[in-house]
């Protein structure tokens, strides 16, 4: 058998039999297979990496499903209108006058062993609470509030005179003798109804200064009682405990919180003046008349809370 080999494919003729025929043998044709292989491996790796990237472009434009911020609370502004109620504490000063005669035609040595005053300037606590209204409008304030404390002011006197002495009368009979005299006055309850008008000083409103006025009311007890050493002769009053007057003062109250609020405020009050007449239980002392007079009114400094509904 003759055949040529003809390259660079490799065919073999072959010229025996009915004719010649030509075939293909391996050759390079099979060096080249897997060279042809790893390049189309190659590309397709290369056009898959192309659409991914593509793919993860186009995603990065695509809305994502995140979750919604959380909400945030915005207090509504502050404003005074509403009713309150609240609680206070404080000092009270009173600076009222206790005065007391004791006179008779007859006896007009008496008015000088006996003292005029009877003590001033007395000073406690009080202790209660408040209720009240205010209406804002723009910076102006209009309000209503109404208190009621009880306070420890109180004033005790005790007073001995000296001995009569150098008395011209025909008997004699009252040199050496004296006066005893207790006396007391307690304001135990204060009370005050105001109408309040301010001005807020901040722009969040929560800084308030107001004045303050209206009607006062007070009660308490008061008494006194005089007593002669020798004869046995007394007088004995009581002035009328409950009194009505005025009051006038001004404060600033602040908002901790839109319910929550504390306040600082002066009083002044006057609840008037009471007097008693009482006569002697003695044939000694005929016609002799003590007089009291009580004079009631004072200062206030108080702080406070509130609630406001």
């Amino acid at each position: 058998m003759d055949f040529e080999i003809l390259r660079p494919y490799n065919t073999v003729i072959d010229f025996t039999g009915d004719g010649p025929r030509m075939c293909v043998l391996g050759g390079a044709d099979q060096k080249r297979r897997p060279m042809m292989k790893t390049r189309w491996m190659m590309g397709a790796a290369a056009a898959a990496l192309t659409v991914a990237g593509a793919a993860v472009a186009l995603a990065a434009d695509l809305p994502t499903k995140k979750e919604a911020p959380a909400p945030v609370f915005v207090p509504p502004p502050f404003t005074w209108t509403g009713f309150y109620i609240g609680g206070n504490i404080g000092g009270v000063w009173g600076t009222g006058t206790r005065q007391s005669t004791l006179y008779a035609a007859g006896f007009p040595f008496l008015s000088t062993y006996y003292p005029n005053n009877l003590g001033t300037n007395p000073g406690g606590w009080l202790l209660g609470g408040q209720a009240g209204y205010n209406y804002q409008s723009g910076a102006a304030v209009f309000g209503l509030e109404t208190d009621l404390d009880w306070t420890s002011l109180n004033r005790n006197f005790h007073y001995i005179s000296p001995a009569f002495a150098g008395l011209v009368e025909p008997f004699n009979i009252y040199n050496g003798d004296y006066l005893a005299l207790n006396a007391k006055a307690n304001l135990d309850w204060l009370g005050t109804t105001r109408v309040r008008v301010g001005f807020v000083a901040t722009p969040d409103n929560r800084l308030l200064f107001y004045g303050t006025g209206g009607i006062a009311y007070g009660g308490g007890s008061a008494n006194y009682n005089l007593y002669d050493a020798f004869y046995g002769a007394y007088w004995t009053g009581n002035p009328s405990s409950s009194r009505v007057g005025w009051t006038l003062g001004a404060g600033a109250e602040y908002a901790l919180t839109n319910n929550w609020t504390i306040k600082g405020e002066y009083l002044y009050y006057n609840l008037g003046s009471s007097r008693t007449f009482a006569y002697s239980n003695s044939l000694f002392f005929p016609g002799v008349v003590a007089t009291t007079k009580y004079t009631w009114d004072g200062s206030i400094f108080r702080i406070g809370v509130n609630y406001k509904f």
